[in-house]
């Protein structure tokens, strides 16, 4: 999001700072069309944003949350409770039942500690990967992550995995830093700030190119993978009888896909007025 408040900027903030998290959600919104936030509109945040201020502030502005909870002696505690009746498979990023993988709702009563009411602790139990390791607290070779939320309903598996499906940030940050974020070049702190806003203006640019204009293969790339075949060919604009033609190298095999960029941008509808 932009602009960053002033301590996350500078790389000051706490993980858990509750007034940097308030002020970014507050911005957030200004970043999308109008009408675009609702009630109910879903906040989600990993275990950083597990503050009672940050949930408050997301309540306040009658928006649900998802953040992730850390693994406290209660917490392991709840999860070591639960029967094995209780534990539902888990859902994969296409909706389908995840193999090795389970979802319970846990018995905490988590406003008696300072939530909002109608928090409710949902936990995902896993067999790691071959190779992983596992930390001492980890309890018959399952590895178990938590998250309060305040949404209802009761299918807990798609409440999870619409919680892990926030992982799509750890992506868009390994691409900002891919498009110029990884080092600020400058020493001073205002012309790094101005950097900072070129390459999140690269990133959109980027994001609305793949989103409008590609299909297939090339709309998921990455910023480097993607200027390597579409952004950085090499080819010659001819101009003839008052035409430019633009001529693209003999058997690259992604002319097609640039070709057909330039034709779905040339059918958006131009903005009103």
């Amino acid at each position: 999001m932009r602009p960053l408040p002033v301590s996350c900027a500078r790389g000051t903030a706490g993980s858990n700072t509750a007034a940097d998290h308030i002020e970014v959600l507050t911005r957030a919104p200004q970043q999308l069309p109008p009408g675009a936030v609702n009630p109910g509109t879903l906040v989600r945040t990993d275990s950083a944003g597990a503050t009672h201020a940050f949930t408050d502030a997301v309540c306040a502005r009658k928006l649900s949350f998802s953040v992730g909870l850390d693994l406290t002696e209660p917490v392991r505690e709840a999860i070591l409770s639960v029967p094995e009746s209780a534990w539902v498979a888990a859902l994969d990023s296409k909706g389908g039942e995840r193999d090795g993988a389970w979802v319970a709702e846990l018995t905490l009563d988590l406003t008696a500690t300072g939530w909002p009411p109608g928090t409710r602790a949902i936990c995902r139990r896993e067999r790691p990967h071959p190779g992983a390791q596992l930390s001492f607290s980890d309890a018959e070779g399952y590895r178990f992550q938590v998250f309060a939320t305040n949404q209802q309903g009761g299918r807990i598996a798609r409440l999870e995995q619409i919680h892990r499906s926030r992982a799509a940030i750890e992506d868009s940050i390994r691409c900002a830093k891919a498009s110029g974020l990884r080092n600020l070049p400058f020493r001073a702190y205002v012309h790094n700030a101005a950097w900072l806003e070129l390459v999140l203006l690269g990133c959109d640019l980027v994001a609305f190119m793949k989103t409008l204009l590609l299909e297939g293969e090339l709309a998921t790339l990455e910023p480097k993978r993607l200027c390597y075949r579409l952004l950085c060919v090499a080819g010659r604009i001819v101009s003839h009888a008052r035409y430019l033609t633009l001529r693209l190298p003999r058997g690259w095999p992604w002319a097609d896909g640039l070709i057909g960029a330039f034709a779905r941008l040339h059918v958006l509808p131009l903005p009103a007025g």
